[in-house]
């Protein structure tokens, strides 16, 4: 399925559905407002799929387990996915927590597209069970690196909480500015109140600060805190994980959240598909789609042309594809997606099948106008 649908043609009915697992943070103390833009894609997708005549006549039907952020709970929602005989699983926001599902999805055969977390160490060992839509963190914050540079600073602090995630982003920050003249002041959020923030980037010169912490709490006390102190008018507070792109940033910030850059995955145009997914996902969400949500898209288009591919035969006792056939597909993969055209290939570091690579922005919401993003630089 690679443009618009023409011709509603609803699948038989005549067996059973073919079913998908989806992880996606739904309650707290996950990030709801994206959980919720990772499974509208994955709705729309399927529901486009179906009207399209589903795969092989058997209507896709969508499995959905909430992750709540816990990659426990992810670890338990992948076991029973595979017990409820899903083909594949996809979805995930929240890096950690797509971690622990890549590992047993690994660990159990089942094939795992992970739609929008990019810790380039998503599992620990290569495996051929998992491949990725998202960027890997290295490749993105690179790219934020090379922004940051290209407007002057050269003294960036970090406040970041602890997390293997935060730490891998401060990680390939220190790398990449070192050699080109930059240093990351760390601050410990565990040791220091949002008004203290304030006192160390006045004491260690920093032009810009980075949030590698959560939200709301601490992120919003920590930009009011910043922007309400005389002292660090000109800083750059930024926020290369993505948290400005959602709604909850702007109704939890107003003014103060506008004019703090931050990465997303989409192009500077979108093709026909994109434009026509943006407007179903805008009816959908009843708001903009986040980045997020078109990432949840070409999850399900990448899954269903996977298993159009595999095709299923009950005569031949393959009622579903198998988890293998789907798995050993990855390589083969070419779809046009809502970003770009989707093919996986083994990518130096990244121990899964990647999509290198998906567009990159760096923008922010415009202080004239928020709801307005501006592209400030792309990679």
């Amino acid at each position: 399925m690679s443009g618009m649908v023409t011709q509603a043609r609803p699948p038989r009915r005549d067996g059973s559905s073919i079913r998908i697992g989806a992880l996606v943070p739904l309650t707290r103390p996950g990030w709801v407002e994206a959980g919720q833009h990772v499974l509208a894609g994955l709705e729309l997708a399927v529901r486009d799929v179906n009207a399209d005549g589903g795969i092989a006549g058997r209507p896709l039907e969508l499995v959905v387990r909430d992750t709540a952020a816990d990659p426990r709970k992810a670890a338990a929602a992948v076991d029973e996915l595979a017990r409820l005989g899903v083909a594949a699983v996809a979805g995930e926001y929240h890096s950690v927590v797509a971690r622990a599902a890549a590992a047993r999805a690994d660990a159990l055969g089942l094939p795992f597209l992970c739609s929008s977390a990019v810790l380039d160490a998503l599992t620990e060992r290569p495996t051929e069970w998992v491949a990725r839509l998202a960027p890997a963190q290295s490749h993105g914050w690179r790219i934020y690196a090379d922004f940051l540079l290209g407007a002057g600073h050269r003294r960036i602090a970090v406040a970041a909480e602890p997390s293997v995630y935060w730490a891998s982003g401060t990680r390939i920050l220190r790398d990449h500015l070192a050699p080109r003249g930059g240093t990351v002041i760390e601050l410990d959020m565990r040791a220091l109140a949002p008004a203290a923030v304030c006192d160390e980037l006045v004491a260690h010169r920093a032009t810009a600060l980075l949030l590698l912490v959560g939200h709301p709490e601490p992120a919003v006390p920590i930009v009011t805190s910043v922007r309400r102190d005389q002292r660090l008018a000109e800083i750059m507070v930024g926020a290369p994980a993505g948290q400005p792109e959602f709604t909850e940033w702007a109704a939890s910030l107003g003014q103060d959240g506008a004019a703090i850059p931050f990465l997303r995955y989409l192009p500077q145009r979108l093709g026909p598909l994109g434009t026509r997914v943006e407007a179903a996902l805008r009816e959908r969400l009843a708001a903009a789609p986040s980045f997020v949500a078109f990432e949840g898209y070409d999850a399900g288009l990448v899954l269903a042309e996977v298993l159009r591919a595999q095709g299923t035969d009950p005569a031949a006792g393959r009622a579903i594809p198998s988890r293998a056939g789907i798995a050993a597909s990855w390589p083969r993969v070419a779809v046009e997606g809502t970003r770009g055209r989707i093919r996986f290939s083994r990518t130096p570091g990244i121990s899964v099948w990647q999509w290198a690579w998906p567009p990159v922005q760096v923008v922010d919401r415009d202080p004239a106008e928020p709801d307005r993003f501006r592209i400030l630089h792309t990679g």
